[in-house]
C-alpha cells in the first residue's frame, strides 16, 4: 500500500498534468494557439514525472514496445514548439494512444463503476 500514498510530490505532479491537459485543451480551442500547446506540453510531462517517478517514467518511455509512441509524441512536442502546431498535435495525438493504449482495459473497468456512466456504457448501441 506504500505506492498509493499521496505525498505532496505526487499532489503537485497530478495538478501539473491537470493544467497540462487544460492548457493543451485550451490552446486547441483557440485555434492551435503554439504557446498554449507548448504550455500544456511541458506542464504534463512534468507533472507525469513528478507523480510516478523520474525513474518510472524514464521506464515507461524507454520500453521497447512503446519506442513507436515515445518517438512520435517527442516528434509532435518537438513540432509544436518550433510553430507547426497542428502537425505536432496529430503526432502527439498519435504517439499518446499508442503509449497509453494499455490502460483502456483499466479505463473501461472504471468507467463501469460510475452510476451515470456505466449506464450509458451498458446501452446496446454503444456496447457492439
Amino acid at each position: 500500500m506504500m505506492s498509493f500514498e499521496m505525498n505532496d510530490r505526487k499532489k503537485i505532479g497530478l495538478g501539473l498534468t491537470g493544467f497540462g491537459v487544460f492548457f493543451s485543451f485550451l490552446g486547441m480551442i483557440l485555434m492551435f494557439d503554439k504557446g498554449l500547446l507548448a504550455m500544456g506540453n511541458i506542464l504534463f510531462v512534468s507533472g507525469v514525472s513528478l507523480t510516478i517517478g523520474l525513474k518510472s517514467t524514464m521506464q515507461f518511455f524507454m520500453k521497447r514496445q512503446n519506442y513507436k509512441g515515445t518517438i512520435s509524441f517527442g516528434a509532435g512536442f518537438f513540432f509544436v514548439v518550433i510553430g507547426w502546431p497542428i502537425l505536432g498535435m496529430m503526432l502527439e495525438t498519435y504517439g499518446f494512444f499508442v503509449l497509453f493504449s494499455g490502460f483502456w482495459p483499466t479505463l473501461a473497468v472504471f468507467a463501469q463503476k460510475i452510476p451515470v456512466l456505466s449506464w450509458i456504457i451498458q446501452q446496446p448501441y454503444i456496447r457492439s
